[in-house]
């Protein structure tokens, strides 16, 4: 395969990703938004952008996100406030983890849902902290190259009638029923 064919199939896995990413990115900040509006949290627009925007950083984004609309729910409306901040923080974590993201990158980059949930942990475990930052553009790639490879190896097998079935104006012939010409 040429060097530029692999460019392309990974630039291609790699965008896919990041289109994926950013649709998890706004999904998770209208949440923010909507919770944050919900409970009446100062500059809820601003927390809402900026937790869109710490969504790109995998597994610590989210605990960045959470630390100005706490500081700010804490002061304005007391701990109550800040207990249904976390609870919502909470169910978009869950929301965000099993069901948003899985699915869309399975929509757009292809990758099956089983893969997105487990192989991060895994990589989190082997690799650290660089294993979980990794775990989705190289799934991306992973699946990518795996297409290529079902397409590649869908494409070698030859089709053909079967023996026996009319084809344009004659009957193909079964390999015992052919004759060599030297007989």
């Amino acid at each position: 395969m040429q060097f530029s064919r692999h460019v392309e199939i990974t630039g291609g896995a790699l965008r896919d990703w990041f289109v994926a990413q950013c649709y998890d990115s706004v999904a998770v900040g209208l949440l923010w938004w909507i919770g944050l509006a919900y409970l009446a949290i100062p500059l809820a627009p601003l927390w809402a952008f900026l937790a869109a925007l710490f969504q790109f950083i995998p597994h610590v984004g989210p605990v960045i996100a959470l630390i100005g609309p706490a500081i700010a729910a804490l002061f304005t409306g007391g701990v109550e406030t800040l207990l249904w901040l976390l609870a919502i923080y909470a169910v978009i974590l869950v929301l965000d983890g099993l069901l948003l993201q899985p699915v869309l990158m399975k929509r757009k980059a292809k990758i099956p849902i089983w893969a997105s949930l487990i192989v991060p942990i895994a990589l989190g475990f082997m690799l650290g902290f660089r294993g979980l930052l990794l775990a989705a553009p190289l799934l991306a790639v992973i699946f990518a190259y795996r297409a290529v490879a079902r397409k590649r190896q869908d494409g070698d097998v030859p089709r053909q009638t079967p023996p026996g079935q009319e084809i344009s104006g004659g009957v193909l012939l079964a390999p015992e029923e052919t004759q060599s010409p030297r007989e």
